[in-house]
């Protein structure tokens, strides 16, 4: 049990509860001299030469779960001349204190007030205007630009007091107004003021803590001012004074709970106290030696509070005497979920309560069951019987002696120890079948994983529980943004994650520093990783190609996008005026919205930079499917496109067709209707259209129909013009007609008759019909005697019935030489006998009687008298 001994012999009890330091890294990079450091870092920085740093003239952030730490020097400190460099630099390193990065900090900025980062790892830089300044991990850039965002107005006075966190940031003006921002990372982040806390001209904020929006039930932050001999309560809705009743006067110093529940406080007397949120009541209180505000105070996971003054760390529990720990150099306390990081100017601890399955095996005199399998394990390492014997008492309790061993791997740092710890699970294991191997497992995957990123190269001293609740996915996207893309792809591999991510940032970052490398050779190094990932998308990396300015390597990656991922393609092939390939690839998709997306792209480009549409004719020609979409398009609303197309590509039908098209919608125009002022463009459009079918042999009806139609036209626009009426375009010769009759101009009807060669028997019918029409008997009668009609009198009989003129009908009835037209003509009118007598001269007389029946179904007497008339010629037929 020595071994036992000497690791619980590093730990320090503060109350009944055990804490332990480890030394994550020492000595830091940074602590060697500055010779020392100029040689072995200068090449990690871009050449700048870091020397020792000293956090004592630094502001220095560092970011939880492990993350780097970014300092730049304090310009209200002074330092020792040709110690630092004359120019500030804003300096990045791994927590193992290794050079990540430096840049100049941007001159003619107001001073720096704050250095944070944000739950994303970006780079915070809060300035005492109140202007806002974010930095791009890990090249240190400012993002997106070198201007800082302001966010408080110019009347404020600038900073007093800043709290930030993962994603906010809660500002004290100094004019004691107090304004947050819960969208700290947005490029515009929306700031609110809270309510008035109300503090006097003469009084004085001394300090300042915010309670998280998550730990509020109204979801946002709630921020705490000590203010004289009060603490107020501040947020949206209003001020509330806290623990009055309490009487615990200034508080000069506090921090709030991980878990956001409780406070801890340090008075102007020295007691540091430790209540709720709420200030209901006193927890807990300790006298401290000293009545000066500690420098630093923190919160050592939910069980102690740390404060720190120069030379001296102090950690106070809820019992017992605190622990103390001295310290020669400035340190910095970085708090974390289970613990605080100490870093100081030489090395990096982890302060943290010690795990009780810990305690439980490496406890000084521990007797239980863990405690035993890990003895057990060593006697049997040591071939003594004892092993067994040691199994013999613990064999009931067994499963939960291996889970301990197991939990007590997890959470240790040192690889000999976290081993030694496993091979005592797995000596349980062997004895215990119903243990789950697979949480055996687990632990080893997750400490191998760990062990990799705290390695001092990669710098990132991550516990079990960190881990835990940062996720493996998180931590290779640090990975990745800290350009460790090949541990970030074997721990993704070896987790069984998708490595997509990891080589598309991969790829990324590769042809950012690639400018030099021709395009074709950092194609092929690129599709070498690229093709590890089935179904990754090329078209993202090839966007950031594009936007590095290799649009022909861009071009050249998008060649290579898989048949699924075509849809992202499509539109940085058409950024990048690869119109030609990026059609091809929506027809290929089969997606038609693509396809008119590629076209309307193309469309819009030849109009913008006024090209001759020939190209894109061309183009889409070739190509049938999108030729179809774009006929199909334009044929409802881009018709002077089509008629172009078809022009171009020989179709002159097709664009004669769609020329009558646009002339027939020209009729339909109400404007047609109002002297006719269309009929110029619609008469241009049959003309037109009347050429172009002229040239092809297989379309010689539709261009005299074209021909006749636009003579048609231009005759009925003279017309309109000389009778000042609005009604004979868009009619027919035969209307036309009819309507110059009706309207007693027949010199007009007889040139439309004669320019459209109107046959005489035609011409009599319409002229018949016209003067009926309008009442004109007389001149219908006179008309009926210049000659004999060549078509008969049927058409006077038929105009005068029709309009009702029985009278006007018997002159012309008699005139008929056809029995069946007489017969018929008596029956329209209501004649029935005479009707009969008619019919009975004609030679298919059965059927003309039915249909003289049919036709006077109605009257009765009518029919009585066809039916003996039928029977009286069927008897004289018979004989």
């Amino acid at each position: 049990m020595s071994s036992s001994v000497s690791v619980a012999a590093e730990w320090d009890l503060l109350s009944d509860r055990f804490y332990r330091r480890l030394t994550l890294y020492s000595p830091l990079p940074w602590s060697a001299p500055a010779a020392a450091a100029a040689n072995s870092s200068s090449s990690g920085v871009g050449g700048a030469v870091i020397g020792r740093l000293d956090l004592s003239n630094h502001i220095v952030a560092a970011a939880p779960f492990g993350g780097p730490i970014a300092a730049v020097r304090d310009d209200s400190k002074i330092v020792q001349l040709h110690s630092e460099p004359s120019r500030r630099r804003l300096l990045l390193f791994s927590s193992s204190g290794h050079p990540i990065a430096s840049a100049p900090w941007p001159p003619l900025l107001p001073r720096l007030h704050t250095l944070a980062f944000s739950s994303s790892l970006s780079l915070l830089a809060l300035l005492s205007d109140g202007s806002l300044l974010r930095f791009r991990l890990p090249d240190l850039q400012p993002s997106p630009s070198s201007s800082p965002v302001p966010l408080l107005p110019p009347s404020s006075g600038g900073v007093a007091d800043a709290v930030f966190w993962g994603g906010g940031v809660a500002i004290l003006t100094e004019d004691n107004r107090i304004v947050v921002a819960t969208d700290i990372e947005a490029a515009d982040p929306q700031l609110r003021d809270l309510a008035d806390p109300g503090v006097g001209d003469v009084e004085h904020v001394l300090c300042m803590a915010v309670v998280e929006p998550q730990f509020v039930m109204s979801g946002s932050p709630e921020v705490l001012l000590a203010v004289g001999d009060r603490v107020i309560s501040v947020d949206e809705d209003g001020v509330q004074v806290l623990g009055e009743e309490l009487e615990i006067g200034p508080v000069q110093k506090m921090a709030v709970s991980p878990n956001g529940k409780l406070l801890a406080a340090f008075a102007h007397d020295g007691r540091l106290l430790v209540i709720p949120t709420d200030f209901s009541r006193v927890i807990f209180e300790y006298e401290c030696d000293s009545a000066l505000p500690p420098e630093q105070i923190a919160w050592c996971g939910l069980d102690s509070v740390l404060l720190y003054w120069p030379e001296v760390l102090l950690m106070v529990g809820p019992n017992g005497d605190p622990v103390q720990y001295s310290y020669d150099e400035p340190i910095k306390l970085i708090p974390e979920c289970d613990g605080v990081r100490i870093l100081s100017n030489s090395s990096m601890e982890f302060l943290h309560r010690v795990p009780d399955c810990t305690t439980l095996i490496f406890g000084i005199g521990s007797m239980s069951p863990a405690a035993l399998l890990y003895d057990a394990r060593d006697h049997y390492d040591r071939q003594s019987a004892k092993a067994y014997d040691n199994y013999q008492l613990i064999s009931s309790s067994l499963p939960e002696a291996i889970e301990a061993c197991i939990d007590a791997a997890g959470h240790e740092f040192d690889v000999s120890r976290q081993r030694t710890l496993l091979r005592a699970a797995t000596y349980g294991l062997a004895f215990c079948s119903r243990f789950p191997h697979e949480r055996f497992q687990e632990t080893c995957k997750m400490l191998r994983v760990l062990n990799a990123v705290r390695d001092p190269e990669i710098g990132m001293p991550l516990t079990i529980q960190q881990y835990k609740l940062l996720t493996a996915p998180v931590l290779i996207g640090r990975l990745i943004n800290a350009n460790q893309h090949l541990l970030a792809l074997r721990i993704s591999e070896y987790l069984n994650l998708n490595p997509e991510v990891v080589i598309m940032h991969w790829a990324c970052e590769k042809i950012t520093a690639s400018a030099s490398l021709p395009d074709t050779v950092l194609l092929e190094g690129l599709l070498d990783k690229l093709r590890l990932c089935k179904g990754i998308s090329y078209a993202a990396v090839a966007a950031h190609a594009d936007s590095s300015g290799r649009r022909r390597l861009a071009a050249m990656l998008v060649d290579h996008e898989s048949q699924s991922s075509k849809q992202a393609s499509i539109p940085l092939l058409l950024s990048i005026d690869e119109q030609d390939k990026a059609l091809s690839k929506a027809i290929e998709s089969g997606d038609t919205d693509l396809v008119y997306l590629v076209l309307f792209h193309i469309w819009q480009k030849v109009a913008v930079e006024k090209k001759a549409p020939l190209d894109f004719f061309g183009v889409i020609n070739a190509r049938p499917v999108a030729r179809d979409l774009f006929m199909a398009y334009a044929r409802h609303s881009k018709h002077e496109a089509l008629k172009d197309f078809f022009l171009s590509t020989g179709r002159l039908q097709d664009a004669a067709f769609l020329l009558l098209k646009e002339s027939r919608e020209l009729e339909k125009n109400p404007m047609s209707s109002k002297g006719s002022p269309l009929h110029g463009p619609q008469v241009r459009l049959v003309e037109q259209a009347h050429r172009l079918f002229a040239e092809t042999k297989e379309h010689v009806f539709e261009s005299k129909a074209s021909e006749e139609h636009a003579k048609l036209l231009r005759s009925q626009h003279e017309l309109e013009v000389s009778t000042k009426q609005a009604i004979f375009v868009g009619s027919s010769v035969s209307d036309t007609i009819k309507t110059c009759i009706a309207m007693g101009n027949e010199r007009a009807a007889l040139k439309v008759k004669s320019e459209f060669k109107v046959p005489d028997k035609r011409w009599y019918w319409l002229k018949t019909c016209a003067l009926a029409t309008v009442g004109n008997w007389d001149a219908l009668e006179k008309f009926s005697k210049e000659r004999r009609p060549p078509g008969g009198y049927k058409p006077f009989v038929e105009a005068c019935i029709d309009a009702g003129q029985k009278t006007e009908a018997l002159k012309y009835i008699p005139k008929l030489t056809d029995p069946r037209e007489r017969s018929e003509a008596y029956a329209r009118m209501g004649m029935a006998k005479e009707a009969a007598d008619a019919a009975s001269q004609a030679k298919d007389s059965d059927e003309l009687f039915g249909r003289l029946k049919i036709t006077l179904a109605q009257n009765s007497a009518a029919a009585s008298i066809f039916d003996t008339l039928r029977d009286r010629l069927s008897f004289q037929g018979a004989y």
